[in-house]
């Protein structure tokens, strides 16, 4: 299409449509994808306000000869959601669920409704949709009734066509229909077309429950009803657009129990699954051992069956479960009537999708043969015969899915980058076909067939049925404007690949991405379009991920959405500019650097790292944001006020508005944020003024004595990292940390001490020397002495302990790698490591002692930014591997102490970087020993460092406090503890006027409110 042609039909759509029409090059970008291995570019996309402006657009693209692909939440996995025309987007305004008869028990929706949402609305009812895809928290009931989804219920409810009435529906010129029952909205000629072919109709489909594949034409059989709706259900958007729905609903049990079934393998698990069906089960899963995590908690076994079972009461479910285990012949089992345990289990399943794209050594494997089902009795011989075709071609593959429906699911490691790994995709996929009609099966059995396997249709179906399939769709769609290229006259399952247009050679980055070889084209490949990141609300299990989509509901926001402007920027047909691209930019710049998406992602994606990336290029040799020399060097400042002891005069500068105001503005901070006080004495100044008071009562002669362990030799040596925050901001934390990790018979050691003067310190690991120059990468000097037993020198004189001078502070540089100065901040770690020797060299034997970091985000740094900045240095890693969490500290090195017992209930948020990195078990365990009763909250605070605080993010800040952090808050009432171990999560509780300032408080400091001599 010509630029002028382009100019007419842009023109055109916004003249005759009310909502949005968008041909920039970020919608482009955006959609340009689905969850599937394809790639097409689209002309521009519309998001429709209601079924007139459907069928305006359809009137505009129909007169200037444009295709039309509609669109839901983007997660098809063969490639129909993708176009070369005009996208239809329902998310955004055609999203709800119109109306519900709880009586009739039938709701009507709208096609971009998340199921989610139709669940929700029909729980207070009892009821429920029946249909479940895994994607259920993002996928839209359009996108189902175009794709015919089913999902782990469907050996109880079916697949969506299952529960279908009636259909509102556009053709692609302009006539609205109402399919339904007995012929009802069959477009002209349909009939006639139907009754000429019955004999073909009536012998020509295989008899599955998940028969997906083609056109449903047999539902048109008069003994079937002539049921037009549910033909048009797994249509592919090819026939017309579904502007509303009447569906059925089911009733919900009341009670639920999940079975685990355990077998040697994954054959003796699918040849089990069918025998479990006439128990009358709700799913019938599985899973092979190559996709489930070790801490998984499953029983031991090779494989699983996760058969749900429900009940009127939860002891009638529970009755059910045991009766299937006792029918079943397993290696063990586990049957789980708790709704959390059960989420857990679940989760473990739904992830699938995403984790088996990587293969446990790491490399990348794809859809495309997603979801093939064969009579659910043939299952086990289908699955050794599929096993034996990976092996036979060289491919490995992870088979799960709905055993109990002989619906699998695999991703396959294809190499779909070179000429000779695609011609061996085409093979394979040729053969696959085969072997999927030898078993009397089906090409899909859930997700459709785009682009991934209608070329093979007539190998399933013969070439006059599929000639027929072309008939029906000219009946529909006679311009064949709707979603060409699918399921007829399809593009080639070759063609349109998403991998072609990235760039062969690795590109030129800063982080090492370990994970992907260092190649930033395989870190941003590993998005595959699942979409988990747009779950739009949160609730249990829901993680982090992803908090800017949550408050903005813009696909630009979502993880997904920013991986494929990558994606297109490192293509460079629709993004051009490359690092300098300034749709790339905007889109990151709501990512809150949470990291949630590192662990909440089934893939794993690191947005927080791309953007740092995306940042230090984008910026290089040009002039940055003001926040980025504000709050990216907030060490340096902090750190230079501390020396000039400028502490009271910058506080009170920051107490009076109007000066608060200017330097607001000049620093690129939110007019609605206060300016955090600095604290008057820094956290390590406040240890050596103690130290030096504990000197001067210890004996200047003889041996160093040393209060033992509870069990036995001398006590364990730890070094607390001042962070900056803990160090210049909230030093209080420090010092709570310090007198309970000494409570608790911990020796407790700042690294590097504050003191200008010489200071007498305990050995630390018999490593502690007189201080080399910065850089220096003199050997170590030992201490003379003893060693104990658990590697701490001790001097038999104490005035041989050498004395240190510190010269320079030590940092994680975090806010520097959020602003992506990411030179800088590999200046920083490196002196950093410099400080530390020898704490982090290599050649000094033994482990080096553990490192213990009070601020979640510091902590997170040290684990993954330091090694993955400096990965050529071998003190980056020996320095993250000794990095430890103050719960961890504790739990590590101080197993047989007793806290304080505070019975006291809590309230709260797990910091993001703690979920996402660290893990927050060991802080679980200790709240619990503690007596501290009540569950924090998932999300993220909003304020997430510098974003909150830079101008234009204050919205996005506090919409995402009100996600999960600020409800539970203020549900909880005055008496729970408030707990935020990060600096930035108490920050927000403190300004956020709807909480009235709450003050949260570090587990240290809660802690250590129950020592009995603790003074802060």
């Amino acid at each position: 299409m010509t630029e002028m042609d382009l100019g007419e039909l842009r023109s055109e759509l916004r003249k005759a449509v009310r909502g949005e029409v968008a041909f920039d090059v970020t919608a482009r970008a955006l959609t340009t994808m689905d969850a599937s291995n394809y790639r097409r570019v689209p002309l521009g996309v519309v998001a429709p306000r209601d079924a007139d402006d459907v069928a305006a657009a359809l009137s505009v693209c129909s007169r200037l000869r444009v295709p039309v692909v509609a669109r839901g939440g983007g997660t098809s996995i063969a490639g129909q959601a993708t176009g070369t025309g005009v996208v239809l987007d329902f998310t955004r305004h055609m999203n709800r669920v119109v109306s519900l008869d709880a009586q009739a028990r039938t709701a009507v929706v709208q096609p971009g409704v998340v199921l989610d949402r139709l669940q929700e609305t029909a729980a207070p009812h009892g009821l429920r949709f029946g249909p479940d895809p895994s994607t259920h928290s993002r996928c839209t009931l359009g996108g189902m009734i175009g794709n015919n989804s089913c999902g782990s219920h469907s050996v109880a409810w079916g697949t969506t066509a299952d529960s279908v009435r009636e259909l509102s529906v556009v053709t692609a010129r302009g006539e609205f229909l109402s399919p339904g029952r007995s012929w009802s909205g069959a477009p002209e000629g349909l009939r006639a077309l139907v009754e000429g072919e019955l004999g073909r109709l009536r012998t020509g489909f295989p008899d599955l429950p998940r028969r997906i594949s083609g056109y449903a034409l047999d539902a048109l059989l008069p003994e079937k009803g002539a049921d037009v709706a549910r033909a048009f259900c797994g249509s592919e958007g090819t026939l017309g657009v579904l502007t509303e729905a009447v569906v059925a609903l089911v009733e919900a049990p009341r009670a639920r129990a999940l079975a685990v079934l355990a077998y040697a393998d994954e054959s003796a698990a699918a040849e089990a699954a069918a025998g479990l069906l006439p128990y009358g089960p709700l799913t019938v899963e599985g899973m092979a051992a190559d996709l489930v995590r070790a801490d998984a908690g499953l029983p031991r076994g090779g494989a699983w069956l996760f058969v749900e079972t429900g009940g009127g009461t939860a002891a009638e479910a529970r009755a059910r479960a045991d009766a299937i285990v006792r029918a079943a012949d397993v290696v063990d089992s586990l049957v789980v009537t708790d709704p959390a345990g059960r989420r857990a289990l679940w989760r473990v399943r739904e992830d699938a999708s995403g984790t088996a794209t990587r293969m446990p050594d790491g490399t990348e494997a794809w859809p495309g043969w997603e979801d093939c089902a064969v009579p659910p009795a043939r299952l086990g011989p289908y699955l050794r015969d599929f096993r034996g075709l990976l092996t036979s071609h060289g491919l490995r593959g992870t088979p799960y899915g709905h055993f109990g429906d002989g619906c699998i699911h695999v991703r396959i490691d294809f190499d779909l980058l070179s000429r000779q790994g695609i011609g061996r995709f085409r093979r394979f996929s040729e053969e696959l076909a085969e072997l999927v009609v030898a078993h009397g099966g089906s090409l899909s059995g859930e997700h459709g067939d785009g682009q991934a396997r209608a070329e093979l249709l007539p190998k399933m179906y013969g070439e006059e049925m599929v000639a027929l399939f072309e008939r029906a769709k000219a009946v529909w769609d006679p311009d064949d404007l709707l979603n060409p290229g699918m399921l007829v006259r399809p593009a080639a399952l070759d063609e349109n690949l998403r991998f072609a247009v990235l760039p062969r050679e690795p590109v030129d980055v800063a982080f090492g991405y370990p994970h992907d070889g260092g190649d930033f084209s395989a870190a941003v490949r590993r998005c595959v379009g699942v979409a988990k990141c747009r779950t739009e609300t949160a609730g249990p299990g829901s993680g982090v991920m992803c908090p800017s989509f949550r408050a903005t509901g813009e696909e630009e926001h979502s993880t997904r959405g920013r991986a494929r402007l990558l994606h297109e920027m490192l293509a460079g047909e629709v993004v051009t500019d490359g690092w300098a691209s300034t749709e790339v930019r905007d889109a990151l710049d709501l990512c809150l650097s949470c990291k949630g998406c590192r662990s909440d992602c089934p893939v794993g994606v690191d947005m927080a790292t791309y953007k740092a990336e995306f940042l230090h290029h984008h910026y290089e040799g040009r002039r940055r944001p003001a926040a980025h020399y504000t709050m990216g060097w907030l060490p340096v400042w902090l750190a230079t006020v501390s020396r000039l002891r400028l502490a009271g005069p910058v506080n009170l500068l920051a107490s009076v508005r109007p000066l608060a105001a200017v330097a607001k503005r000049l620093g690129g901070i939110a007019p609605q944020r206060e300016i955090p006080r600095v604290a008057g004495e820094t956290f390590t100044r406040w240890w050596g003024r103690r130290a030096r008071a504990q000197a001067r009562q210890e004996p200047r002669a003889g041996h160093v004595e040393h209060e033992e362990h509870p069990d036995g030799g001398l006590p364990k040596t730890v070094v607390l990292w001042p962070d900056t925050f803990t160090e210049h901001l909230s030093p209080s934390v420090g010092k709570a940390a310090t007198r309970v990790l000494e409570a608790a018979g911990l020796r407790v050691l700042p690294w590097p001490p504050r003191e200008r003067r010489l200071l007498r310190v305990p050995a630390v690991g018999g490593w502690l020397r007189r201080r080399p120059a910065v850089g220096s990468r003199q050997g170590p000097r030992p201490l003379p002495g003893r060693t104990s037993g658990d590697g701490v020198r001790v001097a038999e004189n104490p005035s041989a302990v050498p004395r240190v001078a510190p010269r320079g502070r030590v940092c994680c540089g975090l806010t520097y790698v959020s602003t992506g100065q990411l030179d800088r901040a590999r200046k920083v770690m490196r002196r950093t490591l410099d400080l530390l020797h020898p704490l982090g060299d290599p050649s000094v034997p033994g482990e080096p002692p553990p490192i213990v970091v009070l601020e979640p985000s510091c902590a997170a740094a040290l684990r993954t930014d330091l090694p993955e900045l400096l990965p050529d240095d071998p003190r980056a890693q020996r320095v993250a591997s000794a990095v430890l969490t103050f719960a961890e500290a504790l739990e590590r090195h101080a197993p047989h102490w007793t806290p304080p017992r505070l019975d006291r209930p809590v309230v709260g948020q797990t910091h993001c970087h703690q979920h996402a990195i660290l893990g927050d078990a060991p802080d679980r365990r200790l709240r619990t020993a503690a007596g501290l009763t009540g569950e924090l909250s998932g999300g993220c605070c909003g304020l997430a460092g510098n974003f909150g605080f830079e101008k234009g993010h204050y919205e996005v800040s506090v919409a995402c406090a009100e996600e999960q952090l600020l409800p539970a808050v203020r549900a909880a009432g005055e008496e729970p503890v408030v707990l935020a171990d990060g600096f930035s999560c108490r920050t927000q509780l403190e300004q956020l006027e709807q909480l009235g300032g709450r003050k949260g408080r570090h587990l240290a400091e809660v802690l250590a409110e129950g020592l009995d001599d603790y003074e802060n």
